[in-house]
Order: structure tokens, then sequence, then C-alpha cells
């Protein structure tokens, strides 16, 4: 396995190099370098390494998870409180109207499974959203209106309602006995208790960082091993009461920089490091995870989808920044930001084929969505991250120098 990681890593790095160098996003490369290496090209990864994935992939998605609460103040947070509340439910729903309304003409689906592939398609990609929107926040763009932290509060909770609602689809469909209500319901209930959980965490490492004052590399193995172990968690924690172990995540981050802010910037750098190493292999990992023959099947059809479940979701996010403080220009960048898919995509988008299998049904349905699911990978995560990327440039503006703080001053000079 050793081997095959290490092939993945120098071939990533010059990918990410030459796409650089051609000013495209170097996670573009790594995602179609995925697809090259993956089973329905080269098959050239290494089998051993490609067993671990999944486990790759988390670490990475901890990782940037993390970073995002260390890098969220409480002073941005409150700019845009109530934009981000709305920002976490409401292009989510758009984008499974969309999808729901538009699947049986196109697809031939039914209703219920309409609803199923819009729930898969529907959550933003965090591996792609949250490193871009990390590195505007450390660049100082659109800090002055909160326009990044905007992004980081509302697409997390995006994810989880999202999820919530494939869950409960998949359920229905199987013939479970569950209320959409109650499941909408729940969703409150885990976005309070895991970031609850997380405030609990992070103060408790606030003091335990104080008392014993380990070193920075101890500190970052630490935030790192008790979130891994949240994420596991998660699943026996949802049999007492729904819970978000990545908000949980994100919030422990938060209350470090809010209580300790010269360690969470210290934190933050040294997870920075650590990022350049993990996203080398959760972007190669999530590119060979897409079927591209599968997707191809869905042709232009599934393609109109995609595109119409995004058309949905870009304008429940201009409906939801009518009379905020952001012009025209911010607007669309947020816009933009909430367009990629990828991670969730590549997690859930084979759940309803599994459900159907397990239930003998016809599979025909689940192979759609699962090609959908593909596609708009294929699509939405490099197309996502050129528009982010270059609305980064040139459409929200750089806050002055003064407002770096000097914790964070002496954490950059330190990189």
């Amino acid at each position: 396995m050793a081997l095959g990681i290490a092939e993945l890593i120098l071939l990533g790095l010059l990918v990410d190099w030459l796409m650089r160098f051609a000013r495209i996003p170097g996670l573009v490369g790594l995602l179609l370098l995925g697809v090259v290496m993956g089973p329905h090209f080269l098959d050239a990864v290494n089998p051993a390494a490609a067993a671990v994935s999944a486990d790759w992939r988390m670490i990475a998605l901890v990782v940037i998870l993390l970073r995002a609460g260390l890098e969220m103040s409480r002073q941005a947070l409150a700019q845009v409180g109530l934009r981000a509340g709305l920002m976490a439910f409401i292009p989510c729903l758009f984008e499974v109207s969309a999808v729901t309304l538009a699947a049986p003409h196109l697809l031939g689906l039914t209703l219920l499974e309409s609803a199923m592939l819009g729930s898969v398609l529907a959550a933003v990609s965090p591996a792609v959203v949250v490193p871009l929107m990390i590195s505007f926040i450390e660049e100082r763009k659109g800090e002055d209106k909160g326009a990044p932290t905007l992004i980081l509060a509302g697409a997390s909770c995006d994810d989880a309602v999202a999820i919530v609602l494939a869950g409960a689809f998949i359920s229905m469909y199987a013939g479970s006995d569950v209320s959409i209500a109650s499941e909408l319901a729940g969703v409150p209930v885990s976005i309070v208790s895991g970031i609850a959980a997380g405030l609990g965490i992070g103060f408790f490492l606030c003091r335990f960082f104080e008392k014993f004052n380990p070193r920075a590399t101890k500190r970052v193995l630490i935030l790192l091993g008790l979130s891994i172990i949240i994420l596991n968690l998660e699943k026996w924690i949802e049999e007492i009461f729904p819970f978000a172990s990545l908000l949980a995540i994100m919030a422990a981050g938060f209350i470090i920089l809010e209580k300790r802010e010269h360690i969470a910037h210290e934190l933050s750098s040294k997870l920075g490091k650590v990022w350049v190493f993990a996203q080398l292999l959760l972007f190669i990992f999530v590119g060979t995870e897409v079927n591209v023959p599968v997707a191809l099947k869905t042709g232009l059809s599934g393609v109109a989808v995609i595109f119409i479940g995004l058309l949905g979701r870009s304008i429940a996010v201009q409906l939801c920044m009518i009379k905020s403080r952001f012009n025209a220009r911010e607007r669309l960048f947020i816009t933009l930001a909430y367009l990629p898919k990828a991670t969730v995509q590549a997690a859930i988008g084979a759940a309803p084929l599994a459900a159907m299998k397990a239930g003998g049904m016809n599979t025909a349905p689940g192979e759609i969505i699962l090609a959908a699911a593909a596609m708009s990978i294929v699509i939405t995560a490099p197309l996502g991250s050129i528009a982010i990327s270059w609305g980064g440039r040139h459409l929200i503006s750089q806050s002055p120098a003064q407002t770096q703080s000097p914790a964070r001053d002496a954490a950059v000079e330190s990189r």
C-alpha cells in the first residue's frame, strides 16, 4: 500500500503543478487524474490503497472542516447569522424540488425516485468549497461582509439537510414507515446537538491545552483524533437523537478560535501543512469513485436534470440575498460557491441502488440515480472550482490589511 500511496502523491504533485501553471485550480487535475487511474480507465490504483480510500477521504474531510472552524470568527459569523440560516435550508430544498419535478419527464423516474435523485444531487461539496473559502479568508477576500464565512456556515448545514432527506426518501422507497415532516423536524435538532457537542469539546480542549501545554504538533494530533472519533460515532449517536458530526467538528474549531486565538491560528497553520498531503489523496480518490460509463448512460437528459437542479439552487440563493448587505457581484460569487458537487455524491450516490438490490426491486432507477450523481461530479466539481476561483479574483474585494489580527500574522509568518 505504501508504494501505491507514494505513486499517487508524486503523480498528484506533478498534475497539481501543471494545472496551476496553466492557471487552473489544482483540484481539477487531481479529480481527472483519479478518473483516469480509476477502475473504469487504467485501473492503475494499488488495490491495497483503494481499499482504504474511504478512510483517507474521511481524514481529509476532517482536516478541512477543522480548518473551516478555526478560521470562522464570531464577528464574521454575527454579520451573516440570519443569511447563513436561510442558506442552510432554502437552496437545498429548491434544488430537490426542481429535480423532483424535472426527472420524471426527462429520465422516466417516478416522483419518489426523482426525490431520491434530487436529495443525492443537492449537497454542496465541502471538499471543493471549504479549501477555497479558507484561502479567501486568509487573503482577506470578502472579509468586510463575511461572504466566505456565510458560505462555510450555510454549506455545512446544507449538506446535513440533503443527507437527511436522502435517507428519508430511500427509507420510504424501501417500504419503511418514514415521515418526511418528522425527518425534517429532526434537522434543527441534529444541527443544535452537533454544535453543542462541538462547543463542549472545544471548551474542554482549551482548558486541556492551557493546563498541560502540549506542543503544537501534539495539539493537532489530539484535535484530529477526537474529530475522527466524533465522525465515526455519528451512526451510533443518531440511534438516540439526530446528530450532525460535521458541524460538531467545525464548532470545536470555532470555540478554540474564540477562546484561544493564538492557539487556533497555530493549529490552522499546522493543519494547512497537513492539507497539502491530504488534498492530493482526497481528490484523487474521489475521482476514482466516478463511474464514467454509468455517468454517460444518462446522456443529455441527465445533464439537463443536473442543470435544472442548479438553476433552482441559484434562484434560491438569490432569494436568500434579498435585502442583504451584499452587492450584485458578491451575490454572484455566493451563487457560484454553492454549485460544486463531489464528496457527498461519491459517498451516497450508490445508496438508492443498494437499497433496491437489498429489497429485490428493479435496479434500473438506482442505476440512473448513480449515473446522475457521477455525472454531477464530473461536471460541477471542476467547473465549480474554476468558477469560484475566478469569482474570488474578480467578484469580491480584499479587506484592508489592518483587519488581520496579530495572532494570525504570527501564524502566517510561521508557515
